[in-house]
């Protein structure tokens, strides 16, 4: 073991919370997921999770070359994403047995909808801050998402744990030396912790 943990950063989306994405692309466009894919703009979501463009902006650019025979029904999309938000098993009590021991954040790709979430989901009870792409300006896997994380937290990368379901998310993060956990459940992250020695 390298020492005590200071700080547990998290992503959000299918770590913390399940992430209703794709339902919700399907229902806005009326296509199956593979159509979906294929006609969207792969740089539209990207560009609202930084926060260059707003949420309107991103409904007009989802079609390659805002293709008139598609429609994005924003509507649908929003009701299929507010049905789809819930703790993934075991993370509630995962969150709670580390309050006190640990610094608990959030280290988030998302777009403005952060603060929906931060709001319903109650991030101030689980959570000592938020970190999120859209009010960062970078998104994971670029090394400056931690660089600017870690300058805020002000705790040393050795003494930080990531944890994001996304192998290169991690990956990046260890590049800046922070201690890293791929997500599988909620049952191996809280071994990992007891074996950093945390009493979880």
């Amino acid at each position: 073991m390298a020492g005590m943990l200071d700080v547990v950063c998290l992503d959000l989306m299918g770590t913390v919370v399940y992430d209703p994405y794709l339902e919700a692309l399907e229902a806005a466009t009326g296509l199956d997921l593979a159509n979906a894919q294929a006609v969207k703009n792969p740089d539209s979501w990207p560009q609202f999770e930084l926060g260059a463009i707003d949420e309107a902006e991103f409904v007009r650019r989802f079609f390659i070359d805002g293709d008139a025979g598609h429609r994005f029904d924003i509507e649908a999309f929003h009701r299929v994403r507010r049905e789809g938000y819930h703790f993934l098993p075991g993370m509630t009590d995962l969150l709670r047995a580390l309050d006190g021991h640990v610094d608990r954040y959030v280290a988030s790709n998302y777009p403005v909808w952060i603060e929906e979430l931060h709001a319903r989901f109650d991030f101030d009870q689980h959570f000592e801050g938020v970190f999120v792409s859209c009010r960062l300006g970078v998104r994971k896997p670029d090394p400056a998402f931690f660089e600017a994380m870690l300058d805020s937290i002000a705790v040393p990368a050795s003494r930080c744990l990531f944890v994001d379901d996304r192998r290169l998310n991690c990956e990046a993060a260890a590049s800046v030396g922070m201690r890293v956990h791929v997500f599988h459940g909620a049952a191996p992250l809280r071994r990992r912790l007891h074996d950093e020695g945390l009493p979880v």
